[in-house]
Protein backbone atom coordinates (compact mmCIF):
# COMPACT_ATOMS: atom_id res chain seq x y z
CA UNK A 1 0.00 0.00 0.00
CA UNK A 2 1.15 3.86 -0.57
CA UNK A 3 -0.14 6.86 -0.80
CA UNK A 4 0.96 8.39 -4.14
CA UNK A 5 3.69 11.25 -2.53
CA UNK A 6 6.52 10.94 -4.10
CA UNK A 7 9.82 10.20 -2.47
CA UNK A 8 12.11 10.71 -5.52
CA UNK A 9 12.59 10.50 -9.08
CA UNK A 10 14.90 7.26 -9.83
CA UNK A 11 17.01 6.58 -13.31
CA UNK A 12 16.69 3.59 -15.10
CA UNK A 13 20.62 2.49 -15.72
CA UNK A 14 19.65 -1.11 -16.87
CA UNK A 15 16.97 -3.39 -18.80
CA UNK A 16 17.22 -7.02 -19.33
CA UNK A 17 15.39 -8.83 -21.01
CA UNK A 18 14.08 -12.65 -20.51
CA UNK A 19 11.62 -14.92 -21.74
CA UNK A 20 8.32 -12.96 -20.43
CA UNK A 21 10.47 -10.99 -18.00
CA UNK A 22 11.72 -7.59 -18.13
CA UNK A 23 14.38 -6.65 -15.39
CA UNK A 24 14.74 -2.99 -14.43
CA UNK A 25 17.71 -1.87 -12.67
CA UNK A 26 16.75 1.77 -11.02
CA UNK A 27 19.01 3.94 -9.32
CA UNK A 28 17.14 4.72 -5.92
CA UNK A 29 19.51 7.51 -4.94
CA UNK A 30 19.03 8.27 -1.12
CA UNK A 31 16.00 5.54 -1.08
CA UNK A 32 18.65 2.85 -1.29
CA UNK A 33 19.09 2.98 2.24
CA UNK A 34 15.86 2.25 3.48
CA UNK A 35 15.36 -0.62 0.86
CA UNK A 36 15.65 -4.27 1.37
CA UNK A 37 15.07 -7.73 -0.71
CA UNK A 38 11.81 -7.96 -0.70
CA UNK A 39 10.37 -4.71 -0.38
CA UNK A 40 7.66 -3.26 -2.05
CA UNK A 41 8.42 0.09 -4.11
CA UNK A 42 6.14 1.76 -6.58
CA UNK A 43 7.66 2.55 -9.31
CA UNK A 44 5.39 5.21 -11.73
CA UNK A 45 2.68 4.27 -9.91
CA UNK A 46 3.42 0.35 -10.22
CA UNK A 47 3.98 -2.05 -7.59
CA UNK A 48 7.27 -3.87 -8.24
CA UNK A 49 9.64 -6.14 -5.54
CA UNK A 50 13.14 -5.30 -4.74
CA UNK A 51 14.79 -8.20 -6.44
CA UNK A 52 18.21 -7.56 -5.55
CA UNK A 53 20.37 -4.46 -4.82
CA UNK A 54 23.92 -3.45 -5.05
CA UNK A 55 24.81 -0.10 -3.52
CA UNK A 56 21.94 2.48 -4.87
CA UNK A 57 20.73 0.67 -7.95
CA UNK A 58 18.07 -2.19 -7.23
CA UNK A 59 17.06 -4.29 -9.71
CA UNK A 60 12.78 -5.23 -10.28
CA UNK A 61 11.16 -8.43 -12.29
CA UNK A 62 8.44 -7.13 -14.43
CA UNK A 63 6.45 -10.24 -15.20
CA UNK A 64 4.47 -10.45 -18.46
CA UNK A 65 0.98 -9.13 -16.93
CA UNK A 66 3.41 -5.83 -15.90
CA UNK A 67 4.97 -5.41 -19.14
CA UNK A 68 1.56 -5.68 -21.11
CA UNK A 69 -0.60 -3.78 -19.05
CA UNK A 70 1.65 -0.93 -17.86
CA UNK A 71 3.53 1.88 -19.68
CA UNK A 72 6.53 0.79 -17.81
CA UNK A 73 6.83 -1.35 -21.19
CA UNK A 74 7.75 1.96 -22.91
CA UNK A 75 10.45 3.46 -20.72
CA UNK A 76 14.33 3.37 -21.91
CA UNK A 77 17.86 2.65 -20.13
CA UNK A 78 18.38 6.82 -19.12
CA UNK A 79 14.12 7.31 -18.34
CA UNK A 80 13.42 8.60 -15.24
CA UNK A 81 10.63 6.97 -12.72
CA UNK A 82 8.53 8.17 -10.04
CA UNK A 83 9.71 6.44 -6.57
CA UNK A 84 7.83 5.82 -3.27
CA UNK A 85 7.86 3.08 -0.59
CA UNK A 86 5.51 1.13 0.94
CA UNK A 87 3.32 2.85 3.37
CA UNK A 88 4.68 2.19 7.27
CA UNK A 89 1.83 1.32 9.78
CA UNK A 90 1.49 4.67 12.10
CA UNK A 91 3.05 7.02 8.86
CA UNK A 92 1.36 10.27 7.78
CA UNK A 93 -1.29 9.47 4.55
CA UNK A 94 -0.36 12.77 2.69
CA UNK A 95 -2.47 11.34 -0.42
CA UNK A 96 -4.53 8.46 -0.87
CA UNK A 97 -4.62 5.30 -0.57
CA UNK A 98 -2.82 3.70 -3.64
CA UNK A 99 -2.63 -0.25 -4.25
CA UNK A 100 0.53 0.20 -7.46
CA UNK A 101 -2.29 -1.94 -9.25
CA UNK A 102 -2.55 0.11 -12.73
CA UNK A 103 -6.08 0.19 -14.44
CA UNK A 104 -5.48 1.29 -18.33
CA UNK A 105 -2.25 3.10 -19.58
CA UNK A 106 -3.76 6.81 -19.87
CA UNK A 107 -2.61 9.12 -23.45
CA UNK A 108 -2.00 12.90 -22.37
CA UNK A 109 -3.99 14.37 -24.67
CA UNK A 110 -3.19 18.05 -24.57
CA UNK A 111 -1.39 19.98 -21.90
CA UNK A 112 -2.12 23.59 -21.07
CA UNK A 113 0.29 25.90 -19.07
CA UNK A 114 -0.15 29.06 -17.57
CA UNK A 115 2.17 31.04 -14.84
CA UNK A 116 2.57 27.98 -11.74
CA UNK A 117 -0.24 26.27 -13.19
CA UNK A 118 -0.84 23.22 -15.64
CA UNK A 119 -3.69 21.71 -16.84
CA UNK A 120 -3.53 17.92 -18.13
CA UNK A 121 -5.77 16.07 -20.02
CA UNK A 122 -5.69 12.26 -20.23
CA UNK A 123 -7.61 10.21 -22.57
CA UNK A 124 -9.51 7.29 -20.25
CA UNK A 125 -11.59 4.34 -21.40
CA UNK A 126 -15.28 3.94 -21.37
CA UNK A 127 -14.73 0.83 -18.53
CA UNK A 128 -13.26 3.47 -16.74
CA UNK A 129 -14.70 6.22 -16.81
CA UNK A 130 -17.16 5.67 -14.13
CA UNK A 131 -14.54 5.56 -11.72
CA UNK A 132 -13.87 9.91 -11.78
CA UNK A 133 -15.93 12.58 -10.40
CA UNK A 134 -14.84 16.02 -9.98
CA UNK A 135 -12.57 16.50 -6.66
CA UNK A 136 -12.05 12.84 -6.40
CA UNK A 137 -8.73 10.99 -6.29
CA UNK A 138 -6.50 9.62 -9.07
CA UNK A 139 -3.46 8.33 -9.26
CA UNK A 140 -1.32 9.07 -12.41
CA UNK A 141 2.37 7.41 -12.45
CA UNK A 142 2.44 6.66 -8.69
CA UNK A 143 0.69 10.49 -8.03
CA UNK A 144 -2.12 11.44 -5.61
CA UNK A 145 -3.80 13.82 -7.66
CA UNK A 146 -7.02 15.70 -7.62
CA UNK A 147 -9.63 14.90 -10.23
CA UNK A 148 -10.02 18.87 -11.38
CA UNK A 149 -12.70 18.22 -14.54
CA UNK A 150 -14.49 14.75 -15.93
CA UNK A 151 -15.50 14.84 -20.16
CA UNK A 152 -16.44 12.40 -22.21
CA UNK A 153 -13.86 9.89 -22.95
CA UNK A 154 -10.82 12.45 -20.50
CA UNK A 155 -10.16 13.71 -17.43
CA UNK A 156 -8.34 16.43 -16.15
CA UNK A 157 -5.84 17.15 -13.30
CA UNK A 158 -4.36 20.49 -12.32
CA UNK A 159 -0.82 20.47 -11.08
CA UNK A 160 1.42 23.11 -8.84
CA UNK A 161 4.73 23.91 -9.50
CA UNK A 162 6.08 21.67 -6.75
CA UNK A 163 4.48 18.64 -8.86
CA UNK A 164 6.42 19.15 -11.94
CA UNK A 165 9.38 19.60 -10.21
CA UNK A 166 9.53 16.66 -7.92
CA UNK A 167 7.57 14.18 -10.29
CA UNK A 168 8.18 13.16 -14.13
CA UNK A 169 4.88 14.54 -15.16
CA UNK A 170 7.35 17.95 -15.40
CA UNK A 171 8.87 16.04 -18.35
CA UNK A 172 5.73 14.49 -20.08
CA UNK A 173 5.06 15.76 -23.36
CA UNK A 174 1.17 15.51 -25.26
CA UNK A 175 1.13 12.04 -26.72
CA UNK A 176 2.59 10.34 -23.87
CA UNK A 177 1.61 7.50 -21.73
CA UNK A 178 0.99 7.38 -18.14
CA UNK A 179 -0.18 4.95 -15.40
CA UNK A 180 -3.25 5.71 -13.83
CA UNK A 181 -4.94 3.92 -10.93
CA UNK A 182 -8.41 4.68 -10.00
CA UNK A 183 -9.80 5.69 -6.28
CA UNK A 184 -9.92 2.42 -4.36
CA UNK A 185 -13.08 3.76 -2.85
CA UNK A 186 -14.82 4.16 -6.55
CA UNK A 187 -14.10 0.65 -7.31
CA UNK A 188 -15.70 -0.95 -4.14
CA UNK A 189 -18.54 1.44 -4.32
CA UNK A 190 -19.05 0.29 -7.55
CA UNK A 191 -18.85 -3.87 -6.71
CA UNK A 192 -21.29 -3.16 -4.21
CA UNK A 193 -23.84 -2.10 -6.60
CA UNK A 194 -23.61 -5.49 -8.96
Amino acid sequence: MFTGIIERIGIIKKIEAKKNLLIFSIDLGLLAKKVKLGDSVAVSGVCLTVASKKGTVAAFDLMKETIEKTSLRSLGVGDRVNLELALQAGSRLGGHFVTGHVDEVAVIQDIVKAKNWVALRLGISKENQKYFVPKGSVTIDGISLTVGKVGKGYVEVYLIPYTLKVTTLGLKKTGDCVNIETDILAKYFFSLLK
